[in-house]
């Protein structure tokens, strides 16, 4: 009875430290590039998951301070808001983890 007791606390502790689904993983380039959204400005150059191309990321992720000349690995939360603010994403992006920054230039950057 104590085994199944055990068994059971230990598989209640690996769900409950399970991923969160809304938890995605975000490679952050060095430099930004260009983009338009109201006016013309600078935004994210970013890779979610494992894309292999860069995009623009025209939102800002909460807690997350850029440092332009480091690449960034993130883990990012993304909520879904209801409702969505005028001219606003409809996702909240907040930083969950930074799991590495690295003093260098990104590779293949639309620039």
């Amino acid at each position: 009875m104590r085994f199944f007791s055990l068994l059971l606390v230990l598989s209640l502790l690996v769900i409950s430290c399970a991923k969160d689904k809304n938890v995605f993983r975000y490679t952050v380039a060095s430099e930004k590039g260009d983009c338009v959204g109201v006016a013309p400005r600078k935004c994210l150059l970013v890779k979610k998951g494992d894309a292999i191309e860069w995009t623009n990321f025209y939102s800002n992720i909460e807690g997350f301070e850029y440092k332009p000349g480091h690449e960034y690995v993130l883990d990012v939360k993304e909520e879904k808001l209801d409702p969505v603010p005028a001219d606003a994403s409809s996702i909240k992006f907040t930083l969950v983890k930074v799991v590495s920054k690295k003093e260098k230039r990104s590779e293949n950057l639309p620039l």
